[in-house]
């Protein structure tokens, strides 16, 4: 059984600040504490297709991913790897972003998907799209668990997203000083 959600949200700033945002989110000193399950994001590779006009980034970003004492015992770790491949396209206005687990696949998989676009309310904003797939590999012994770590896997997912977007608020707003001098 797969555990998955879809959430949007919008920035009330253009879209530009908030790519320029997306970037800075991890890095930023002041927003380590909120964002403290991020251990580390490295960058692996950035190309720049000119033919297309589109940027193309791979990162990978360690994660601290707690759990209950008992599923840290069965898993042997609370580090997890992710590779994270980005697209930007500036002409369209659009950013995508896809997130998979590396480590940890054997028990768990997960995918993230977001994408960034002019709001279609309001072009001046910028909408957000997060699409989540969890899916917990049946454990033989607890596999009457795997729906419960699936859940809980999800709220710990949203509650981590809900920091992130706090984040992006704050940095949208620093650059927008930033920019009004």
């Amino acid at each position: 059984m797969a555990r998955g959600y879809k959430q949007e949200h919008v920035y009330k700033h253009p879209w530009e600040r908030v790519t320029s945002a997306c970037w800075r989110k991890f890095s930023d000193p002041e927003n380590k504490t909120r964002l403290s399950h991020i251990l580390e994001v490295d960058t692996i590779s950035r190309k720049l297709d000119s033919r297309a006009g589109k940027l193309h980034t791979t990162r990978a970003i360690t994660v601290n991913t707690p759990g209950p004492w008992w599923l840290q015992r069965i898993l042997g770790d609370t580090v997890c790897h992710c590779v994270e491949q980005s697209t930007v396209d500036a002409a369209n206005k659009s950013m995508e972003i896809v997130t998979r687990n590396v480590t940890l696949r054997k028990f768990v998989e997960v995918e993230e998907k977001s994408w960034y676009s002019p709001c279609p309310q309001n072009h001046s904003w910028t909408l957000f799209t997060q699409e989540v797939r969890i899916r917990c590999h049946t454990l033989s012994a607890l596999a009457s668990m795997t729906e419960k770590i699936e859940q809980r896997c999800a709220e710990k997912f949203q509650q981590n997203s809900v920091k992130g977007r706090e984040v992006m608020e704050t940095l949208c707003s620093y650059l927008e000083a930033e920019s009004n001098g």
